[in-house]
């Protein structure tokens, strides 16, 4: 079968690859080649990715009625070893999730941290890299409902490396959609079908030229980003939406905190936001797992501070890099190695 050309990808005689040495197969993401793994956890055990496959009468993929994690490891050039980040967090997010959406298994966090070890080293990847592991509702048919359905498993690996290009100097704007209410979708858990509500967010902002959105909530305050949690420091005070104001229950954001108060001595309040507090805010800047930390330097061409990215921020950007990769022995204990 002829393998049409996609704009931006170099082509061989063989298809689309990548100029660079792949772990396994790629995915196109943005027009960037990036390294899918060779396996995958699927339906109880590992298995070639190419194994790793859905019927599309799942009723997972037909009502996304399945949850997921984003999770990242760090490779340590000088200890050459992969850590991954705060394993144990992710998974105990996931299986609450999991609980919200009615969702039987017989996995708890140690089960996950094991098979997610053992899936890294089956690929010995040497490299940053992201992992999404995901539960679904896995009977096959029509009809709107969770009880009574099959629950399954997957996760498979990707390399990754920035989410948010200029995620030193990010232009924001205020979305004109609104966050999902936790009375609608279960905002604090990673339930696939929510994140409509951020596909339209991000595409509204990126078509409009900006990098990202703030989203308010149903009450007009600052919820998160598309898929991101969101601080802003003003007088000194650093400030993050509470966790009900249908935020994610973010792993970065609890890090972030935690770091704030015992490495850099801020006070912490976490409270609503009013929109137009962004705009005189002295700093302000974006988390998440695949976002890490991203700065945010306009609302709605307007500067946050001076307009650069602040000394705050600056602080735990570093701070937080070298706790990823291994490098800081009071946070050892976030990290799993590989």
């Amino acid at each position: 079968m002829r393998i049409k050309r996609r704009r931006g990808v170099k082509r061989s005689a063989s298809g689309i690859i990548p100029q660079c040495k792949r772990v396994g197969p790629i995915l196109i993401i943005g027009g960037v080649l990036v390294d899918l793994s060779k396996h995958a956890f699927f339906e109880g055990k590992i298995v070639p990715l190419s194994e790793a496959n859905i019927n599309i009468a799942t009723h997972g993929f037909l009502y996304g009625t399945s949850i997921f994690g984003g999770m990242r490891s760090y490779w340590n050039e000088e200890k050459k070893r992969l850590f991954v980040f705060r394993p144990y967090d992710h998974f105990r997010r996931l299986l609450h999730s999991a609980k919200m959406m009615s969702m039987r298994t017989e996995y708890d966090e140690e089960s996950l941290i094991d098979l997610t070890l053992e899936l890294l080293r089956t690929d010995n990847w040497q490299r940053d890299i992201y992992m999404r592991p995901t539960f679904y509702k896995a009977d096959l048919g029509i009809g709107v409902k969770l009880h009574d359905l099959k629950d399954e498993f997957c996760m498979f690996v990707m390399a990754f490396d920035k989410y948010v290009p200029n995620d030193t100097n990010a232009h924001v704007t205020v979305s004109s959609w609104r966050r999902i209410d936790d009375n609608v979708i279960p905002a604090r858990g990673k339930v696939a079908g929510a994140y409509v509500n951020s596909a339209l967010i991000k595409t509204d902002a990126n078509r409009s030229g900006f990098d990202e959105a703030l989203v308010l909530d149903n009450n007009g305050h600052v919820s998160e980003g598309s898929a991101m949690n969101i601080f802003m420091l003003r007088d000194g005070v650093l400030v993050p939406p509470p966790v009900t104001d249908n935020i994610l229950e973010g792993i970065t954001r609890k890090s972030i905190i935690e770091l704030a108060r015992n490495e850099l001595g801020l006070e912490v309040l976490e409270r609503s936001i009013d929109r137009t507090e962004v705009f005189i805010a002295e700093e302000m800047f974006m988390t998440g797992t695949a976002a890490q930390i991203t700065t945010v330097t306009k609302v709605d061409h307007r500067p946050i501070g001076a307009g650069v990215m602040g000394p705050v921020v600056t602080k735990l950007r570093i701070l937080y890099e070298d706790i990823l990769r291994g490098k800081n022995r009071n946070y050892e204990h976030w990290n799993v190695a590989v």
